[in-house]
C-alpha cells in the first residue's frame, strides 16, 4: 500500500484507487436487493373458497356474505334486496355477532366501477375488515 512517486524523471504518477468506489457500489447493490422485495406489487384480494369436503354447501352459503350490484344499480346482500342507504346498517346487523368480518362484492360487468367502489366504501365504513371482489369466473369455480 505504498505510493510510487516515480524516480527516473517521469514525475509523480496519479492513479485513482478503485477499491473504495467498488465497495460503495457493492453496498448500494445489496441495499437495493433488500429493499426491492418489500415494495407492494398490487392490491390484496380475497377469493371465496369452496366448501371443505363433507360440509354442506348451504352451511357455507350462510357464512359467506356477498353484495351483488346489478346493471340497473339494484343491490342485494346474498338474496336480500337492499339499497345504498340501508346497506351500511344491514351489514352492521349481519356482522354484529361474527368474529370474521369478510364480505365479497360482485358487480355486473357492464356496471361502472364507481358503484362497486361506493359499496366497498360503505362496507369499510360499517366496520368490515376485508372486502373481496367477485367475478363471474370466480363464482363459476373455474
Amino acid at each position: 500500500m505504498g505510493m510510487a512517486v516515480g524516480g527516473s524523471g517521469a514525475g509523480p504518477k496519479a492513479d485513482i484507487n478503485m477499491t473504495p468506489m467498488i465497495d460503495v457500489l457493492l453496498v448500494l447493490i445489496i441495499i437495493f436487493m433488500v429493499i426491492t422485495p418489500l415494495t407492494p406489487k398490487g392490491l390484496e384480494t380475497l377469493v371465496p373458497q369452496p366448501p371443505p369436503p363433507g360440509v354442506q354447501a348451504s352451511a357455507q352459503d350462510t357464512r359467506t356474505v356477498v353484495i351483488v350490484i346489478n346493471k340497473d344499480k339494484s343491490m342485494f346482500i346474498n338474496t336480500e334486496p337492499t339499497d345504498e342507504s340501508r346497506l351500511g346498517t344491514r351489514l352492521e346487523q349481519i356482522f354484529k355477532t361474527r368474529a370474521e368480518r369478510v364480505v365479497f362484492v360482485k358487480g355486473d360487468p357492464d356496471l361502472d366501477f364507481q358503484y362497486v367502489a361506493k359499496a366497498i366504501d360503505i362496507a369499510k365504513g360499517a366496520g368490515i375488515d376485508k372486502v373481496g371482489l367477485m367475478t363471474a369466473k370466480i363464482e363459476a369455480g373455474q
